[in-house]
């Protein structure tokens, strides 16, 4: 046995050895500085445990922690006519399309899906900023208007989570479109006696905001998020004046009567289950209840064993 060789050289070259540590195990919270561990951020949702500060969450992470056990079915949603208007500007739209869809990981900028909150069925959808700034083209008007039918065959409510900024300008006219068919699809659901529920997150803005992000018959949203039509700077340009402070903010429009609530993202669940399960007529949820199928399995054996 070579002592040097095989202990004193691996040792050696262990001291000096470059350890590679991945750069995705922390982030850094925008709003205050504070470097976050990546697994305590997530158990968190995505919120900073030092300022309370709310980042961005993927529609499959909000939805992993929104249905009972992270169980959900997505909806289909039927595919528009890719690069309608064959746009191009820096790059063309296909490229740019193929880019976010890397980024992301999703095919779109909303994902619909279906299951259980608090052992209520509803439908959901949620818009992802992440995918082209989470804007309004064809197909998250054709993934509202499928949420929408299929909340009514189902008789569950709608639960939307909006972020976006704003109408998608590669789908020119098109994407404006999506502004009257989103609130026909809202439509939908208040004749057929359906619970529509809006959650704005940061930022919504642009034609989301003036159509089916407002339309809800309750209106949440995450605190500090930006919510508007046009953006505080394009109007304080405008009108050459200094605006108020926090303007567009969700608790200014919780103060002025645009927002029925203001909820963190950790507290969020619940309110939804109360809300939903109250305009249902249900009685309210029974935390921690066990589920019936097993009971029934219990019931099938003989007594004693």
């Amino acid at each position: 046995m070579n002592w040097i060789s095989n202990y004193v050289r691996p040792k050696i070259n262990s001291l000096f050895s470059r350890r590679e540590v991945p750069e995705n195990l922390w982030a850094k919270c925008d709003e205050c500085g504070t470097m976050l561990f990546h697994r305590e951020l997530s158990d968190n949702l995505n919120v900073c445990t030092s300022c309370g500060h709310h980042m961005p969450i993927s529609p499959r992470e909000r939805f992993d922690a929104l249905f009972d056990g992270g169980i959900f079915t997505e909806v289909k949603v039927p595919q528009p006519i890719a690069d309608p208007l064959h746009f191009k500007d820096q790059k063309k739209y296909p490229d740019r399309m193929k880019a976010a869809q890397k980024g992301t990981g999703e095919a779109e900028a909303m994902l619909v899906a279906e299951g259980k909150i608090g052992e209520t069925p509803i439908v959901a959808a949620a818009q992802d900023f992440r995918f082209m700034g989470g804007s309004m083209g064809m197909y998250v008007g054709n993934a509202i208007i499928a949420a929408a039918e299929r909340a009514v065959k189902l008789g569950r409510p709608l639960v939307l989570f909006s972020a976006a900024g704003g109408a998608r300008m590669q789908e020119g006219i098109l994407s404006l479109m999506q502004m009257p068919r989103t609130t026909v699809a809202v439509e939908m659901l208040k004749e057929a006696g359906l619970p529509y529920i809006v959650v704005l997150t940061h930022p919504t803005t642009g034609g989301v905001t003036a159509s089916y992000a407002m339309l809800g018959d309750v209106q949440i949203s995450e605190p500090n998020a930006l919510i508007c039509f046009a953006g505080p700077r394009v109007i304080e340009q405008t009108i050459r004046e200094k605006l108020p402070e926090g303007f567009q903010r969700a608790e200014y429009l919780l103060d002025h009567g645009m927002l029925d609530r203001v909820t963190p993202r950790g507290e969020l669940r619940d309110e939804l289950i109360t809300i939903l399960r109250m305009m249902m007529g249900l009685p309210p949820a029974i935390k921690g209840s066990l589920p019936a199928p097993e009971d029934a399995k219990l019931a099938d054996k003989p007594a004693g064993k």
